[in-house]
């Protein structure tokens, strides 16, 4: 079997990257700092800021793929933290590139629907980027490095991603869930706009990259052009929980470290043409809540 290196295996995409990948790959997942055991998959222990480390990681493994997914990916934690999230999210993801090319492999980045400014959505890939945060930013920089540094990278813009919880990472279902059934108040804004996809589909569009030989920039996102309260209000309504508890919002009420754009939907027509094919929401969801490991 070919060897695939997904780095950020514990965080909630990794996780499902691997999941399915291991069915085709031999599977090696990279890790921070959890003490993850993952059924047919080889965990690493590694600080990606390292780059010894990490040459030494494509020296001994030799992969045949890469699929970058670590990251520092809380806006707001971006926003405090800039020069340490910039080590992880810039400098080792063009470093990541650079091994990729002197090994002549696919590497796949995983970036993010907030390189836009919201303002004029939805968004193809040949649409100027204009990030409103520091996260943003950080993307850009890298899908930027990483493409000069080996043009035949692939840049996954990912949108807003809900799922099936792991071992250590959970998507924002899980608390929207929590919530909903210990009684309390769910507030979501009736202003921000998304194109939600599971973990699973994502994991797969990810994965189709390199079976398709894609280069260059790909959007990942949904078919469904929807707001959180919306996505709230579609959930109580699969779960059969009173709608009471969903209360709306508005984004530009609330303060947060760092600002978020209103509308970053992503067309991904080019996508779809190569097969990508996420469920409808109504679907995806009800597979995660009908999951046996997801009543947890």
């Amino acid at each position: 079997m070919k060897k695939i290196l997904i780095t950020g295996v514990s965080g909630f995409l990794g996780w499902h990257i691997a999941k399915i990948a291991k069915q085709e790959w031999e599977v090696y997942g990279t890790c921070l700092s959890h003490n993850l055991e993952i059924p047919g998959v080889k965990v690493l222990k590694i600080d990606l800021t390292d780059f010894s480390a990490i040459q030494d990681i494509f020296s001994d493994i030799k992969p045949d793929a890469v699929i970058h997914t670590a990251a520092h990916s809380k806006p707001n934690f971006c926003q405090v933290h800039p020069q340490e999230s910039y080590a992880i999210n810039v400098t080792a993801s063009c470093n990541l590139a650079g091994l990729c090319a002197d090994y002549s492999i696919p590497c796949v980045f995983t970036s993010t629907d907030q390189v836009f400014d919201g303002l004029n959505a939805p968004y193809k890939e040949t649409d100027a980027v204009c990030p409103v945060n520091i996260y943003g930013e950080q993307k850009v920089m890298a899908e930027t490095g990483m493409l000069e540094r080996y043009p035949m990278t692939v840049v996954c813009r990912m949108p807003l991603m809900f799922g099936q919880g792991t071992p250590t990472a959970n998507s924002f279902l899980q608390s929207f869930i929590h919530s909903l059934k210990s009684g309390k108040e769910l507030n979501l804004f009736t202003d921000e706009f998304r194109t939600p996809v599971s973990g699973t589909t994502a994991a797969k569009g990810l994965l189709m990259t390199i079976e398709k030989q894609v280069t260059g920039i790909i959007h990942l996102g949904g078919g469904e052009r929807i707001s959180r309260y919306d996505f709230g209000k579609l959930l109580v309504d699969i779960l059969q929980i009173s709608t009471d508890k969903i209360k709306a919002s508005r984004q530009q009420d609330v303060k947060m470290a760092a600002p978020r754009p209103a509308d970053v939907s992503l067309d991904s027509s080019k996508a779809f043409a190569l097969g990508y094919s996420p469920l409808s929401l109504t679907e995806e969801l009800v597979k995660c809540i009908n999951h046996e490991d997801f009543a947890n």
